[in-house]
């Protein structure tokens, strides 16, 4: 479990950075989004999740245009999950779009964060949207963990799929996998390409064949 100390106190630097100026009391919209990530179907899409994409942000800010407007994709990307649906992403870009304004976020900067989120359906930012390459590869910077954080994170993936039997799974999963093994690229980002594609395609291909077997 992440601090959430510390996720509160981000979010009200992010907020007010992104804001520049007066505006309401950033905690109750923390209070409400923190309370999402920790739903308790969520076994992936979780706080630990959310945190790890926000270090993941800090670590490619210098390629953003927009950092703080970045970070605030990654608060908002999956506020909405529920995995046996797909309009999870339009959902959570249309809460930003609530959220944001109401909290003193200005209207070119909202329609960003909700682009933003929306981007995340495909991860397929567009050439020289550093905004996108920076949210997209820090959402995937899981794919690159050690093997034991690939596995436990394929582990909780099958956990919030629990619902779909496992031939249906298998099938589903390995089809994922391919589509994100076929892109050219996986990460957009120098600092993505240098050091995470290799060891994110290698995890990719490992599960594959584990579930082929």
């Amino acid at each position: 479990m992440p601090d959430l100390d510390d996720l509160r106190t981000r979010w009200t630097r992010t907020l007010a950075a992104a804001r520049q100026g007066p505006g309401p009391d950033p905690a109750p919209y923390a209070e409400r989004l923190l309370a999402q990530w920790a739903e308790p179907h969520r076994k992936y899409h979780t706080l630990d999740h959310l945190a790890a994409v926000l270090r993941h942000v800090d670590t490619l800010a210098d390629h953003a245009e927009d950092p703080e407007l970045v970070r605030l994709a990654a608060w908002f990307h999956d506020a909405v999950y529920r995995p046996d649906r797909s309009e999870n992403e339009e959902r959570s870009a249309a809460q930003a779009e609530r959220a944001l304004p109401e909290a003193g976020l200005g209207q070119d900067a909202t329609a960003e964060v909700a682009r933003l989120v929306r981007l995340t359906v495909t991860h397929d930012p567009h050439e020289g949207d550093t905004n996108g390459e920076a949210l997209c590869d820090a959402d995937l910077a899981v794919l690159a963990g050690d093997p034991e954080e690939y596995a436990a994170y394929a582990a909780a993936v099958r956990e919030e799929y629990a619902f779909v039997p496992d031939a249906a799974f298998r099938d589903g999963r390995a089809a994922v996998l391919r589509q994100l093994l076929d892109l050219p690229r996986l990460f957009r980002t120098p600092y993505g390409a240098k050091e995470w594609e290799a060891r994110a395609r290698e995890n990719l291909t490992t599960e594959l064949e584990l579930l082929r077997e």
